[in-house]
């Protein structure tokens, strides 16, 4: 896997990932920035949030599943000195579908907690990482 990253200006960044794909990166105004993208740390965040949904997406469609939305919603907290690890993350799942099965749900984020997601396993060499769920039917 490759990734590049190209200093626009100030502490403006574009990211370019190995698959082709870009994002702005940006820091706060306060420390030079423009806030013109997404915080480096927040997509560190947004990278848990998809390598999770990734998973439990995939696990529920193998279970036959019928799963026809998914939310995953992150908070995080930080360490208050440099670094500013996380050291607090809970993830929220909002899964809307015909009839899911809660235990199946649970395993499913389980299963993604511990065993599949990369990026849950690696943030949680630092951080306490917790879950929950709600499941709501679809009309």
């Amino acid at each position: 896997m490759k990734a590049r990253v190209k200093w626009i200006d100030g502490v403006a960044m574009l990211g370019e990932s190995g698959s082709g794909h870009g994002v702005v990166m940006d820091g706060p105004p306060e420390l030079g920035g423009r806030n013109i993208g997404v915080r480096p740390m927040e997509m560190l965040l947004l990278g848990l949030g998809g390598c999770t949904q990734f998973d439990v997406l995939l696990i529920l469609g193998k279970g036959r599943q019928q799963v026809t939305d998914c939310v995953v919603e992150l908070e995080a907290e930080r360490a208050t000195e440099d670094p500013k690890v996380f050291t607090r993350i809970h993830i929220h799942f909002i899964l809307t579908g015909r009839r899911l099965d809660p235990k199946r749900v649970e395993q499913a984020i389980r299963l993604s907690a511990e065993k599949y997601c990369s990026a849950s396993i690696m943030l949680g060499a630092t951080a306490s990482i917790t879950h929950d769920f709600e499941i709501r039917e679809a009309s």
